[in-house]
C-alpha cells in the first residue's frame, strides 16, 4: 500500500486495518469440498470481525485526532489533501468545493496561530480547525473503504449485515456488537472460475479467508491466508500489533480470537499440503484438516489435481 494512502487516515493503525485486514475470522468451522468433476461446495460458520467497527478502531481514531491536533501546531504551506472515489477507492481530483474547504481550514488554522500573542481565547481555534479537517478526511477514506458505509454511523453494523444478507450464500448474519458478527455461509457450484471467500459487494480490499485458484494443468491451489497469525499471512496486522502489544489471533485490544477448524475433502489427487498428518482417507474421499489458532504460524495450503 502506498505511503500517501496510509497517510490519509487519522492514524496509521486505522488505515492499516481498513487497508488489508478489514474483515477477520474469530471462532469458526469451515469446510471445502472439491470434486474431480469440477464441482465444489464451501461453508463457513462462526464469527467474523469488521475491524472498522471495533473498539480498537474507535480508540485508534480518538488517539489519531489528538495527534492531528498536536501536529497542526507546526504550520506548512497549503497543499490540498487527496480525495477518494467511494466506489473504486482510487484517488480522484478534488472538487473546487473540497479544495476550498481544505484551504479555509488551513487559513483558519494559520490565522488563529498568528493571533495567539494577542488573543489567548483563540489559541486552540487553529488546532481544532486542522483536527476537524483531518477527521473529515479520515471519515471520507473509511467510508470509501467500506463501500459507502460510514463507520461513525450508529446504523453502520446493521447496514453491513443487510448487505451480506442480500448476497447469495449468507444464510444467517447476526450483529453481536463491537464489529463482531455471527454468520453462516454456504455455497456450491463449478470451478470454471476462481473462488474467494469472503467477497463482499463494494468492498474490494479484503484478505481472503479462503481462495481456490484453478490452473490450466487440471490442478487447483487452495490457500487460507486469514487462517493464520503469521506476519507473512497478515503483514498489516503484524504492524498493527506492535502498536497494541497484542499478537494477531490473540484476544485483547480489540483483536478477534482466532480459533477454528478448516477441512478440505476431495476425490482428486492431493499433490501437496501443509497439514501435520497429511491426507486421511474416509468414505467421502481424502480429507485434510487444520486446527487454526493464535499459534498457527503457516496458513493452510494445498494443491489438488481434479482433472487433466
Amino acid at each position: 500500500m502506498q505511503k500517501r494512502t496510509i497517510a490519509v487516515g487519522a492514524t496509521v493503525l486505522l488505515a492499516l486495518l481498513l487497508a488489508g485486514c478489514l474483515l477477520l475470522p474469530g471462532k469458526f468451522g469451515s469446510d471445502l469440498v472439491v470434486r474431480r468433476d469440477g464441482t465444489f461446495s464451501f461453508s463457513y460458520k462462526g464469527e467474523i470481525y469488521l475491524m472498522a467497527l471495533s473498539k480498537l478502531a474507535a480508540d485508534s481514531k480518538a488517539s489519531g485526532e489528538a495527534k492531528a491536533s498536536n501536529a497542526a501546531k507546526t504550520k506548512a504551506p497549503f497543499s490540498p489533501s487527496a480525495c477518494y472515489d467511494s466506489e473504486t477507492i482510487s484517488e480522484r481530483p478534488c472538487t473546487k468545493d473540497e479544495v476550498a474547504q481544505q484551504r479555509k481550514a488551513w487559513a483558519d488554522d494559520k490565522g488563529a496561530d498568528g493571533d495567539n500573542s494577542g488573543a489567548g481565547d483563540n489559541s486552540g481555534a487553529g488546532d481544532k480547525s486542522a483536527a476537524d479537517a483531518k477527521k473529515a478526511q479520515d471519515e471520507q477514506f473509511a467510508k470509501a473503504m467500506l463501500g459507502g458505509i460510514d463507520p461513525t454511523d450508529p446504523k453502520a453494523a446493521a447496514e453491513f449485515a443487510d448487505r451480506l444478507r442480500r448476497q447469495t450464500g449468507w444464510t444467517s448474519v447476526i450483529d453481536k456488537g463491537d464489529g463482531k458478527f455471527e454468520v453462516e455461509y454456504a455455497i456450491s457450484g463449478r470451478l470454471d472460475h476462481d473462488f474467494s471467500f469472503p467477497s463482499i459487494e463494494r468492498m474490494p480490499v479484503l484478505t481472503p479467508f479462503v481462495s481456490v485458484i484453478r490452473r490450466n494443468d487440471g490442478t487447483v491451489r487452495i490457500d487460507a491466508p486469514a487462517f493464520s497469525s503469521s506476519a507473512s499471512a497478515l503483514p498489516l496486522m503484524s504492524m498493527a500489533k506492535g502498536m497494541s502489544g497484542t499478537k494477531p489471533g490473540e484476544a485483547g485490544a480489540g483483536f478477534p480470537t482466532l480459533d477454528g477448524v478448516f477441512t478440505i475433502t476431495t476425490d482428486g489427487e492431493v499433490l501437496a499440503n501443509n497439514t501435520d498428518e497429511g491426507a486421511q482417507t474416509d468414505a467421502a474421499g481424502k480429507r485434510l484438516r487444520w486446527t487454526v489458532n493464535g499459534r498457527t504460524s503457516a496458513p493452510p495450503t494445498a494443491l489438488v489435481r481434479i482433472g487433466r
